[in-house]
């Protein structure tokens, strides 16, 4: 089926202005500033966008697909991920990871749930293990788990918090060796997302592995950065040393002002740009709160919608769109070694591309090439939804 989008204002994630674009299939075809000869054959599809913004759909690289929880017992388990509430928010990727509970929320139903998703019409891809070291695996190995299971990409580990296995410096080097070198031998990212937690030492495991390694710093990326100032301070450091970090946005309104706070606090620092920055939803993942005991005395969790959130928001706030963008598309594809890909509107990149409003609301999706979402109505579905 060829699509055939009018009248767009086109953010790459930068900003080209009004173009028309033409997808086939699944790849964007064209983007040229009038494409005619299309409308009207058999088998093409026109949509006028009217002046909308055409941007790219959003990359998330930190969802709990298969459900999170679970600090408060089984009945705190969090309920699965479904397709909709990825495409009603803009998301037309996502790296599906575990968390606390890595065993009843096991490696298997992981990859199993990213192969569902990548059959109902977005992209997924899926990490190894949970937040406990020596890592729990499908093979026995991470090496072996990134090479030979599709769609795994990487590994998880929880670094710096009371419910981590607290891995030294030297761990990290062990691990994120392993996943270096199963990325190379099988074109994946071989990525280590780290869960930062409330622990005393922040990212002094990751700077002992920098230390003493030749692990490239792209290769570690810690998560839930914005947690507090002091470890926002520490991945200032690391994106000067060439490394990324990863800011979970808000659950609720408050959270996501506060999140945008920090992020707005990294850019102004020297040497940190978005194109080293990244914001994800840590979406159906659990929020636990701990009292000084360590107590869990209270339990939410996160939505997929919390990412678009934060675009308004930093946008609202004057930020440039474009930049705000790369956030959550041209950075995140940068690191799932996708540029070119995914996460921009060029031509032989994949067709996810997000309709939005002069007010910035979601008006439109299309996921690789399907239409997802149009005028607001929701066209595309899970199958038990």
């Amino acid at each position: 089926m060829i699509k055939l989008l009018k009248n767009a204002d086109v953010y790459a994630p930068e900003h080209l202005g009004k173009k028309d674009v033409l997808i086939v299939g699944e790849k964007i075809c064209r983007i040229d500033d009038k494409i005619e000869g299309y409308e009207g054959l058999p088998d093409v599809e026109t949509f006028d966008l009217a002046g909308k913004k055409l941007v790219p759909g959003y990359i998330d690289l930190h969802v709990h697909i298969t459900g999170g929880g679970g600090e408060q017992g089984p009945a705190s388990r969090v309920p699965e991920s479904q397709l909709s509430v990825f495409t009603t928010n803009g998301i037309t990727t996502v790296v599906g990871l575990l968390g606390t509970d890595g065993i009843t929320r096991s490696v298997e139903n992981l990859v199993a749930k990213a192969q569902a998703l990548n059959d109902e019409g977005i992209t997924a891809y899926a990490l190894t293990s949970a937040y406990v070291y020596p890592p729990t695996t499908l093979t026995g190995s991470v090496e072996k788990d990134i090479m030979m299971v599709d769609p795994m990409i990487g590994v998880k580990v929880a670094v710096s918090d009371h419910r981590s296995s607290n891995p030294t410096g030297k761990e990290l080097i062990r691990l994120a060796t392993a996943a270096r070198r199963a990325g190379l031998l099988s074109s994946t990212p071989g990525l280590v997302t780290m869960h930062m937690g409330s622990g005393k030492r922040g990212l002094e495991p990751v700077f002992y592995a920098l230390d003493h390694s030749d692990v490239p710093a792209r290769n570690l990326l810690p998560t839930h950065m914005g947690r507090s100032k002091e470890l926002m301070r520490q991945g200032v450091e690391l994106v000067r040393r060439g490394g990324y970090v990863d800011v979970t946005a808000g659950c609720d309104p408050a959270e996501v002002e506060a999140m945008a706070d920090m992020i707005e606090y990294a850019l102004d620092q020297k040497g940190v740009t978005t194109e080293h920055m990244t914001v994800s939803s840590d979406g159906y993942g659990s929020q636990p709160r701990f009292n000084e005991l360590g107590e869990c005395v209270g339990l939410t969790y996160a939505s997929p919608k919390s990412l678009h959130e934060t675009v308004k928001c930093l946008t609202g706030r004057g930020r440039d769109l474009a930049d705000v963008l790369r956030l959550v598309t041209s950075t995140p594809a940068d690191l799932l070694c996708k540029v070119g890909t995914k996460g921009c509107v060029a031509q032989g990149a994949d067709a996810d591309l997000l309709v939005l409003t002069e007010s910035l609301d979601i008006d439109g999706l299309f996921a690789r090439g399907k239409t997802a979402l149009w005028q607001g109505k929701v066209l595309m579905k899970g199958k038990f939804e």
